[in-house]
């Protein structure tokens, strides 16, 4: 069985692709959840990951003996290893555009992911209002997901980006979480494709699991001092 290494849920953004890659599209996986405790090279999550992945990340896939540590790797390999599956759309011009849009996303938005750290759990609107005022590049951000999204909708009919479900939605799934904990003001028709992603039986069990944890870092809580504060 595939065994996939991810982080904390409620902000391990990377670890969100491939898991709910898998969990939508119904692949049987071993989940192994290595804990953010820090990322020093004496920390328990280094020590955990040693030996086992090369870049001492998550995610990280391992089929066997083989370990693929990267998260368009990973797509990749899965959508080759379950072909049945239809991870990328059939069409060869759609497949190329999803592939593009999966690694804009993989090597861009660094305004809107520096500035909006995933935090499922958190209701962070009024640092959202913040960012949006103060921060041209979490606004460009956003205006090019807003025109990417609303093309492929419009080419593709909906209701995702390649009408079913593919690669390319798992890739933006922890986007759209960010969308929701910060309030940002997006279209109407947008904010509708964000909640039908969020309501995908896969995003959902990771959006569950998400807010049960309760772990609390203050490394990754920029807009927080306390658990569960405001």
């Amino acid at each position: 069985m595939l065994k996939l290494y991810i982080g904390n849920k409620n902000y391990s953004s990377w670890s969100m692709r491939p898991w709910v890659l898998l969990k939508q599209a119904g692949i049987a996986f071993e989940e192994v959840m290595v804990r953010f405790d820090s990322f020093e090279a004496d920390s328990a999550f280094k020590s955990t990951l040693a030996g086992i992945s090369p870049t001492g990340k998550v995610p990280l896939l391992v089929d066997g003996d083989l370990a693929i540590w990267d998260t368009l790797a990973i797509a990749e390999y899965v959508a080759e290893q379950f072909p049945d599956k239809q991870l990328w759309p059939a069409d060869k011009a759609a497949r190329a555009r999803a592939r593009s849009i999966g690694a804009e996303m993989h090597s861009g938005f660094t305004g809107l992911r520096g500035n909006c750290p995933m935090n499922i759990e958190a209701n962070l609107a009024d640092a959202g209002a913040l960012i949006w005022r103060d921060k041209a590049g979490v606004r460009a951000d956003v205006q090019r997901l807003v025109e990417m999204w609303s093309a492929l909708l419009q080419q593709h009919g909906g209701p995702l980006l390649f009408s079913h479900f593919t690669v390319a939605d798992a890739y933006f799934a922890p986007i759209c979480t960010r969308i929701k904990t910060y309030g940002l003001p997006v279209p109407a028709h947008i904010a509708a494709y964000v909640e039908r992603v969020c309501a995908l039986p896969g995003v959902q069990a990771w959006i569950t699991q998400a807010k049960a944890e309760k772990d609390f870092l203050d490394f990754e809580e920029p807009y927080r001092i306390a658990p569960h504060a405001p």
